[in-house]
């Protein structure tokens, strides 16, 4: 019994216990799981029934598993800048073949060291990586999550992209990192912003921090020499209630402070880009001309 409440113990703080880390323990493990008490997540690593199906446990799992292991994809991104993200398969990459188990995606592939990121035991792709690999699935969402969290920069994912080279899918990501050379933080703003680069608009700048009556604000698209902002409501505008009032209290802010401000949601931008150019191109022309 000393030796099962030993592997109790272990697992109740570590989260899941290896065999091979504790080979005096192989016979209490092999108790507590014909008993029921414990359940196989990976060959030879194991956690209470209860958690088998738990997305830390599988993350915590393939770490103890294989140190090598590499947690990519839309893993990564839920444990750094994209946390709620629902995907409960465990991404990984690994050194060598694997048999696929459940609740896991395992996929050979060198990583280049300087894009991993250890976190305890955990070994997890460098958030630029990680956005890069979103694209082949997400297309831009990947990107516009990690600038606006602040989890990498746009010199980063150049970066990241020149130490991938040969992958397939690059040709697509190497259109998106074009497309984001303007740091969009959504795929609405990425949609504005490529509506006035087509249009030739100049003088804006993407989310442009101003601090307004002892408050600091990021504004969409904004031309600061006029006093002007471009507002972008996308879903999570109208979906979340706290964003949505904060949006109130900031566009009285800058009203009050002597800005301009136009509000466009995604279907306007989408449905109606002739419709919006022509509202901002109106408002410039009340100043100094910006084109």
């Amino acid at each position: 019994m000393r030796l099962q409440d030993e592997v109790r113990s272990i697992v109740e703080r570590e989260g899941v216990i290896a065999r091979r880390d504790h080979p005096e323990l192989a016979g209490a493990i092999t108790s507590l799981k014909a008993a029921g008490h414990l359940t196989t997540v990976l060959p030879g690593v194991y956690a209470v029934p209860v958690l088998q199906d738990d997305f830390r446990t599988r993350v915590l799992a393939a770490a103890v598993w294989d140190p090598d292991v590499v947690l990519t994809g839309e893993t990564a991104a839920r444990l750094t800048f994209w946390r709620d993200l629902t995907s409960s398969t465990v991404a990984c990459a690994v050194k060598w073949q694997r048999a696929q188990q459940r609740g896991y995606a395992f996929s050979r592939r060198a990583i280049p060291p300087e894009l991993v990121v250890a976190r305890g035991r955990l070994r997890i792709t460098d958030p630029a990586l990680t956005a890069l690999d979103l694209c082949a699935r997400r297309g831009g969402d990947g990107i516009d999550h990690a600038l606006r969290a602040r989890a990498t920069t746009l010199d980063r994912l150049r970066w990241a992209f020149g130490l991938t080279p040969d992958r397939a899918g690059n040709r697509d990501r190497r259109w998106l990192l074009l497309d984001s050379r303007d740091e969009p933080w959504s795929a609405a703003e990425r949609l504005c912003h490529r509506i006035l680069r087509d249009a030739r608009v100049v003088g804006w700048k993407s989310n442009w921090e101003v601090h307004l009556r002892g408050s600091t604000y990021f504004l969409d698209v904004a031309f600061p020499r006029l006093k002007i902002v471009l507002e972008i409501d996308g879903r999570l505008h109208e979906d979340d209630p706290d964003i949505f009032e904060n949006d109130r209290w900031r566009q009285n802010a800058l009203v009050l402070e002597g800005w301009t401000v136009l509000r466009f949601t995604w279907r306007m931008l989408e449905d109606h880009p002739d419709k919006v150019l022509a509202a901002v191109l109106e408002v410039l022309g009340a100043g100094p001309s910006a084109r």
